[in-house]
């Protein structure tokens, strides 16, 4: 079976978010039980909708990555509704055609900035979409407070519902456990090297070692007055996460090496991470064994670990993680800024969410004469792109929507000789508590999401149009599905070949930063004695850390639209399909060997020579642009003169691999 056929059955298994499922239940049915009673039914409705919108972005995390992760869609959706709540009160009904135009293709090029802008580029779009034609009484701006309102709530629950405990220092569990997490992964890095599961425990530490990162820079950012004690709590699990990054440093150089280890190597950081979660001592670790310039560097970052485990001064010792300065920004000339905002795929992408909901607003308003916002919200969903395929998309749509229309017909006959709708009340309940396990699969989170919107809308008075909903959606499919395969608007290359340009390019500037020679463009990078003291923080100095963890984010982010590509349907212009899997592969070692060249140069090794390095960084340089403005590598990665330094040498065996991976037609 071909991956684009397959890919609408997958499903994506892990534990039940029990808390998430009681923030579920308690955040829309109680917001629209409050409008029944007191006869405000529709800013009751909009509320529920925000609560109903943010629970699809209540994922597991820290508190403060739930301000970042629901606060910042909820801020974008509430933009949304006074935009359209405007249009629809100063424009004609034709005007929505050229506004949602804009603002799709503004969606639309945000959504290519990360997983957060993407949920909030979406719910602007889709917010859009409903302000302009859902037809509901008040001030657009009335409108926009109480969907924000709603959103609010569900993030009120999340700071309030939290597990029951009376140990000093609760508050900061969440960084704790996130910090954890990291030595853990590591432990099972360690354990796999040499392997064929290395691969995906290297994939499972990244995305660890990010979680953690985001964790302790908003616990910096957002902590409030700590109390007594409390800011030698946020310093101890400061300085434990830089012993993290400097150990995950070193286990790369172990992996990029693929000797199996000695099983008690991984015991180190295994008992790393129970010090971590119970905020006390690791004890004895295991003794070194620096066979190797790897390995010398992996006992070397593990000693530094137990000091830093053992320190209990703040004001003692090395610079902590996070504490130094952002790592240096090019200039950003006009140019520069309008190449970013007008990249291919930020391009691409935008105009295809423009045209695709543009037309569907032409199509539901030459249909319909009210109610005609569902066409356009649905192909906004349609067009999100870390969804999944298009086709993949569509089929779950379509089977999504038909199996809640199908509940809600069923419900709507069993309660028929009931007073009232005080039944919707539970059925809101019931599909806000289901919301965090339907994220799982698209079509089960399409079904609820369908069931809830329609309990909103026969609440506030629209009884009839069920059906109506459901040949919305089968038409809103078909639009997406043939302005999604154009053949001059979509090319999958420029869009994962975005993904691959920014890892490198992070990789060529971790490489000229941590061997102190000028960027490809020219721009010095300054070492880590220009970051506050002499002594670089724990895990290298603090920009090193973040260009490093910039080109693995950035990484992750292409492996999972290089999956989305694989499965694509096939088109008039994807008659090549590249092995993006294998481009993926490869740019993870390219990565890899960079972090192993600073590992050795700051064991002692003798660094490679400016000659080298400058052919290294100006090759990573140009197949980045190569791949950023969707054509084949030139000549300008030919390989270059033999290379003394092994583990630039392995940067440029990859390099030229995934130059042979592209350059087909």
């Amino acid at each position: 079976m071909p991956a684009w056929l397959s890919h609408p059955l997958g499903w994506r298994s892990g534990p039940v978010p029990r808390a998430a499922v009681v923030r579920g239940a308690l955040s829309a049915g109680p917001l629209l039980a409050l409008g029944m009673l007191t006869g405000h039914l529709g800013p009751a409705v909009l509320a529920a909708l925000g609560a109903m919108l943010a629970g699809v972005n209540d994922r597991p995390g820290t508190r403060r990555t739930g301000v970042v992760h629901i606060g910042l869609p909820a801020v974008a959706g509430a933009f949304g509704v006074l935009c359209g709540g405007l249009l629809a009160d100063g424009g004609g009904r034709w005007a929505a055609v050229p506004a949602l135009f804009v603002v799709g293709w503004l969606s639309g090029a945000l959504s290519v900035a990360g997983p957060v802008w993407s949920a909030a580029a979406m719910q602007l779009l889709v917010t859009a979409s409903i302000g302009a034609g859902m037809p509901l009484e008040g001030p657009a701006w009335l409108k926009a407070s109480c969907y924000l309102g709603g959103a609010a709530w569900l993030l009120l629950l999340r700071f309030l519902l939290r597990a029951p405990t009376l140990r000093r220092g609760a508050r900061w569990d969440g960084e704790r456990e996130a910090v954890a997490a990291v030595f853990d992964a590591l432990a099972d890095v360690l354990r796999a090297v040499g392997g064929p599961d290395a691969g995906a425990a290297r994939r499972r530490l990244t995305a660890a070692q990010q979680r953690a990162d985001e964790s302790v820079r908003l616990m910096r950012l957002l902590s409030w007055p700590a109390g007594p004690g409390g800011s030698a709590a946020v310093h101890r699990i400061v300085a434990r996460f830089g012993a993290a990054t400097a150990l995950c440093e070193a286990g790369t150089a172990l992996l990029w090496e693929g000797r199996p280890l000695p099983a008690q190597v991984a015991e180190g950081p295994r008992r790393l991470a129970a010090a971590v979660r119970a905020d006390g001592a690791p004890g004895a670790l295991p003794s070194p064994a620096s066979d190797t310039v790897q390995r010398g560097a992996f006992d070397r970052a593990l000693l530094d670990a137990a000091i830093a485990f053992d320190r209990t001064d703040p004001a003692v010792g090395s610079l902590p993680y996070g504490t130094s300065a952002l790592p240096p920004r090019r200039p950003r000339t006009v140019r520069r800024s309008a190449g970013r905002v007008f990249a291919p795929a930020r391009r691409e992408n935008g105009l295809r969410v423009a045209l695709c909901v543009a037309a569907s607003t032409a199509v539901a308003l030459s249909l319909h004469q009210d109610h005609w916002y569902w066409l356009p919200a649905t192909a906004a969903f349609l067009v999100k792109p870390d969804l999944g395929p298009l086709f993949s998309r569509v089929v779950n749509r379509v089977a999504g929507t038909a199996a809640g229309v199908l509940v809600f017909i069923l419900l709507t006959a069993a309660t028929a000789g009931l007073d009232g709708h005080w039944w919707v009340i539970a059925v809101v309940v019931t599909g806000g508590a289901l919301i965090p396990v339907a994220t799982r699969h698209f079509a089960f989170q399409t079904a609820v999401v369908t069931l809830l919107v329609l309990s909103f809308l026969y609440v506030a008075g629209d009884t009839e149009a069920t059906v109506a909903r459901l040949l919305d959606t089968a038409l809103a499919c078909a639009i997406v599905l043939l302005v999604g395969h154009l053949p001059h608007l979509t090319d999958p290359r420029v869009r994962v070949g975005h993904r691959f340009a920014v890892a490198l390019r992070c990789t060529e500037r971790y490489l000229s930063h941590v061997l102190e020679t000028p960027s490809a463009d020219g721009t010095p990078h300054p070492t880590g004695a220009s970051y506050g003291t002499g002594t670089p923080p724990l895990g290298g100095d603090a920009a090193g850390v973040a260009l490093r963890h910039a080109a693995y984010r950035a990484l992750a982010e292409a492996r999972a639209v290089a999956e989305t590509a694989a499965a694509e349907l096939p088109g008039p212009r994807r008659t090549h399909r590249h092995d993006w899997p294998a481009v993926v592969a490869r740019a993870e070692r390219i990565v890899e060997a960079a972090t192993v060249c600073a590992v050795r140069v700051e064991q002692g090794v003798p660094p490679p020579s400016a000659a080298e390095v400058r052919e290294v960084t100006r090759a990573l340089a140009a197949m980045a642009d190569a791949l950023e403005e969707g054509r084949p590598p030139t000549a300008a990665t030919a390989a270059p003169a033999p290379i003394e330094c092994r583990s630039l040498r392995d940067v440029m065996t990859h390099l030229h691999g995934i130059q042979a991976l592209t350059t087909a037609a």
